[in-house]
């Protein structure tokens, strides 16, 4: 398939486990990527699971955090594609797991910050851009947690609440003027991200194995999801396959949040 052939993509967290799989995804439907990371982490990665696959891609390292950063990212996009047809925003942290009661502030700021409040600036400094060239699309990273309340997760549960008011916000907003806002709701995914939070989950329920059971039991299928998985999803979301989608979210977690929403 060449659905995104010749279009212009930015992917914030591109050097995420997800943003790799989704650029390598992407890269082989014909896109035009940018990749955008924070500097703690390579996209070195990203990079060679796109040109090892015949795509192509520029990279850029900002603070996603502020709007200096994504006017950064955004008018890199525009100086190297001309235009800026899809912004996917993946960027984000799982914080500190702790009951709520143990949550450190700061923490709290900073998981608010990377997952929130880098989708809110995102959509506001594209959309503008976007409704000035005719049309565009917005994809935000969710979570099953965002329509679910889940023990020591409390302000990555939060942060994907937000997620999903700002998607539905967003949409009603931005479809009048061709611009698209949708949001991916991912379950627990086989990654670094799933192994941290075994770890983290595992100092209060007693052991690695007793967390995956856990979770894996939440799921109709009874095992993680894959980044591929994942990528498959955004790479529909975000195609003209999708083109009457507005507002509204996938969710790629198993049926773990048929559980509750």
């Amino acid at each position: 398939m060449n659905r995104y052939q010749d279009k212009s993509v930015i992917i914030t967290g591109a050097a995420g486990a997800i943003g790799v799989a989704v650029a390598k995804r992407l890269g082989q439907e014909g896109a035009r990527l940018l990749l955008v990371g924070s500097g703690r982490t390579p996209l070195t990665e990203a990079v060679f699971a796109v040109e090892s696959t015949g795509g192509k891609c520029a990279t850029v390292e900002v603070d996603v955090t502020t709007s200096d950063g994504v006017q950064a990212y955004l008018a890199a996009a525009g100086s190297t594609f001309g235009r800026v047809d899809v912004l996917i925003n993946l960027a984000g942290i799982e914080g500190h797991i702790a009951p709520l009661t143990e949550q450190d502030d700061d923490s709290f700021d900073r998981v608010l910050l990377t997952n929130t409040r880098s989708v809110y600036l995102g959509i506001k400094h594209a959309a503008p851009i976007m409704i000035e060239q005719g049309g565009g699309v917005i994809i935000n990273m969710s979570s099953a947690a965002g329509v679910m309340g889940m023990p020591l997760f409390g302000p990555y549960v939060a942060s994907k609440h937000a997620v999903l008011g700002l998607t539905k916000s967003a949409a009603s907003e931005l479809g009048p003027y061709n611009v698209r806002v949708a949001a991916v709701m991912p379950g627990p995914i086989d990654s670094p991200m799933i192994e941290r939070l075994e770890q983290g989950a595992a100092k209060v329920l007693g052991s690695v194995e007793a967390v995956r059971a856990a979770y894996t039991g939440l799921a109709a299928d009874r095992r993680y999801g894959t980044v591929d998985e994942v990528a498959a999803a955004v790479a529909f979301i975000g195609s003209d396959e999708a083109s009457h989608m507005h507002g509204t979210y996938l969710r790629v977690d198993g049926g773990m949040s048929a559980l509750s929403a």
